[in-house]
């Protein structure tokens, strides 16, 4: 089935989903598919995008990694891998977490930890300390950062 739209129709319908909001190649590639663009003219597409700055993966990765650590609470590990997923490139990865100032990360990290921990009902021990640690780690933080601060947290509470 090809699609019905003319060339210049599905550029504008592009240039509004990426002005939208910040899109990495993979998803505009999926939306012309879904659209049943044929793959020489998504090719012609995605350069048309990139040159007019409507398409940047660089721009993109930055602004993911942003925003998944200071709404979503994700950690460098989540972040990393949802980015991989995406098939961002490994120079734009350290692009986009050095987003994340240290400062930012630990102080993240220390509220979510804290929020967490008193938040857990868990009566046993062992099951407080899975349920915390399986919790972080989803997120993606370090499993070292998780491990020492489950130490911190349980001298505290004893």
């Amino acid at each position: 089935m090809k699609s019905s739209l003319t060339l210049h129709e599905i550029k504008l319908k592009l240039e509004n989903f990426c002005a939208y909001q910040e899109r990495c190649h993979q998803e505009v590639i999926q939306k012309m598919r879904g659209m049943a663009i044929d793959s020489n003219i998504i090719d012609e597409i995605v350069v048309y995008l990139i040159q007019n700055q409507f398409l940047n993966e660089e721009r993109f990765s930055c602004s993911f990694a942003r925003g998944k650590h200071r709404m979503k609470h994700w950690g460098k590990a989540r972040i990393i891998n949802e980015l991989k997923a995406r098939n961002i490139s490994q120079t734009n990865i350290k692009t986009a977490l050095k987003e994340i100032t240290a400062e930012e990360y630990f102080t993240t990290f220390e509220n979510l930890a804290v929020r967490i921990w008193e938040n857990i009902t868990e009566k046993n021990e062992l099951k407080k300390r899975k349920k915390f640690c399986d919790y972080l780690l989803r997120k993606g933080f370090e499993s070292q950062l998780v491990y020492e601060k489950v130490k911190e947290l349980e001298k505290i509470s004893n």
